[in-house]
């Protein structure tokens, strides 16, 4: 009886009250990492991470509607952008033994990625991710506009959730770049393209972008 006791006491700790004063469950990503404390540093990102509290990410395409990523756990996005990481363009360019689109696959080369970055970095490897996309995320870009026949590139604004996807998306292809062909691990590559975005680092794929994009957008003001 004591036993029982003692255990409805523990699962009463991990629970948190949510909106309507019932307890839920404090899940932990991978049942290792605790989001829980994890702040978003750049205002524009606050309503495109989803940081909510799970177990196993995955939502099995339940969101697959307009503005439906917003939705979607961040760690899931990266490893859903892991499963077209030979993307360049409109084509794909490179095929990955490691990345198939699996989830499985995607699930074990992002965890080990984590656990890499908790071994190095002493940190919660998903708030080392949150640091790297406030870093990697453009915040302007250009297109291109038409007068008279007459192309003319124009400086935009990016949208937040556009700003997140572009960053996604350049640091997953840093990484496979990093990794095709030689020696590393993709989940090393993934690991240390993250890691450098978070430090700002110039050597980073995604950092590099961000800097040619918004260099590009005040040459076209």
């Amino acid at each position: 009886m004591e036993e029982q006791i003692q255990e409805n006491a523990n699962i009463n700790e991990a629970e948190v009250t949510g909106k309507a004063g019932v307890s839920v469950p404090q899940f932990k990503i991978f049942d290792k990492y605790d989001l829980s404390e994890i702040k978003i540093g750049d205002p524009g990102l606050v309503n495109v991470i989803n940081l909510s509290p799970k177990l196993i990410v995955k939502s099995h395409g339940r969101n697959v509607t307009k503005l439906g990523q917003v939705k979607v756990h961040i760690v899931e996005r990266l490893m859903n952008k892991l499963s077209n990481a030979g993307h360049r363009g409109k084509k794909h360019k490179i095929e990955k033994g490691d990345a198939s689109g699996k989830y499985n696959k995607n699930m074990k080369i992002v965890l080990k990625a984590f656990e890499l970055i908790e071994k190095k970095k002493q940190q919660n490897p998903v708030a080392v991710l949150i640091k790297a996309l406030e870093n990697g995320a453009p915040r302007d870009e250009i297109t291109v506009i038409e007068y008279g026949g007459a192309r003319y590139p124009q400086a935009v604004d990016v949208s937040p959730l556009r700003r997140v996807n572009i960053v996604l998306k350049h640091i997953v292809q840093g990484a496979s770049d990093k990794a095709f062909g030689k020696k590393k691990k993709l989940f090393q590559a993934l690991a240390e393209e993250i890691m450098m975005a978070a430090d700002d680092n110039g050597e980073s794929f995604s950092v590099r972008k961000k800097k040619e994009a918004e260099s590009q957008a005040d040459s076209a003001r």
